[in-house]
């Protein structure tokens, strides 16, 4: 689908909002920055010049800041926010009866081919757009913080959503330079949020029962865990950790993973049904044979990845 340069209205000016604005003004859409509040306008430019200013410092920026941020407009009005543009972003705060109003507010706004995505870290938008005219055309957009920096974006779309919408949303998130995930079905938190759950529940467990430090648990994501996450999945990582790939993985560490989990509760062993679908998906991305190969590919980029956390001065702020 051809993406041409349509715009954009972002409602709310939020570290969400600013981050999205940047988001699709790089992209070259015009985009309306909307918020109620008058007095956050200084505060919205100088956080757009900063981030813009920083995305030059890292040759991230295929022209200059100030023509980016020339694209995005600030506007204490709804109706003028939201006139012809053919996506609007909802970045209000995280409470579904602000979000309930705010849609409320757009009924008679919104042009007839718009399609309207929230921001949402965990509201499903059948409960968001339940009464809107226009629901239709609605789905959660939701990204990582923050989206001018971190590429990937969950759709979920509620029963009610159309296919046309829902890959409309995609064709202007791809082109935007984002990285859309089709979330199949609506689930609290959607994906991002339940794996990001998953690692905070364990980690406050760790520190009540004396395991670890606060600072030790941090340790070994920032200088393990998460280092080889930022190259590859939980999935791909124990394929290429184990040779035989994920399917002799789960032979050896499924029953340790599996007693982990009932000792917090949660009695979810991996079946061999379970297995053998992510052994499939697995086999269709990466063929036994190239086992050595991605090896090599993974170590390489994760030297990669050293080679410039060396390069950056040491400590700063928290």
């Amino acid at each position: 689908m051809a993406v041409r340069s349509c715009p954009i209205a972002v409602l709310g000016s939020g570290s969400i909002g600013v981050s999205w604005a940047i988001v699709f003004a790089r992209a070259d859409h015009p985009v309306q920055l909307y918020d109620v509040d008058a007095s956050t306008a200084e505060r919205v430019t100088r956080e757009i010049n900063t981030k813009l200013a920083d995305l030059a410092t890292e040759d991230l920026l295929d022209c200059a800041p100030h023509v980016i941020a020339a694209r995005i407009t600030a506007t204490f009005e709804l109706p003028k926010a939201v006139t012809g543009a053919g996506l609007i972003v909802e970045c209000v705060p995280e409470d579904l009866v602000v979000k309930q109003a705010l849609f409320g507010q757009l009924e008679g706004l919104v042009e007839a081919t718009a399609v309207v995505a929230s921001s949402s870290s965990s509201i499903a938008g059948s409960s968001s757009f339940a009464g809107c005219s226009f629901r239709n055309r609605c789905l959660v957009a939701h990204p990582a913080n923050p989206p001018h920096i971190l590429p990937v974006v969950e759709l979920v779309p509620a029963p009610f959503t159309t296919p046309d919408s829902i890959e409309t949303a995609r064709a202007l998130l791809t082109d935007a330079g984002m990285s859309p995930v089709l979330v199949h079905r609506e689930v609290e938190g959607f994906v991002y949020n339940r794996l990001q759950g998953a690692v905070l529940r364990e980690a406050y467990c760790l520190v009540r029962d004396g395991v670890a430090s606060v600072a030790d648990i941090d340790r070994v994501m920032t200088e393990g865990l998460g280092r080889r996450w930022s190259v590859v999945g939980p999935f791909e990582t124990v394929d290429l950790n184990t040779r035989g790939g994920i399917a002799e993985h789960a032979r050896r560490m499924g029953p340790a993973y599996a007693r982990m989990g009932r000792e917090r509760g949660q009695n979810d062993p991996w079946t061999p049904e379970l297995v053998a679908e992510v052994t499939e998906a697995r086999r269709a991305a990466l063929a036994i044979d190239r086992w050595d190969e991605r090896v090599r590919w993974r170590d390489r980029l994760m030297l990669a990845l050293e080679r410039c956390r060396r390069q950056q001065p040491a400590g700063g702020d928290a």
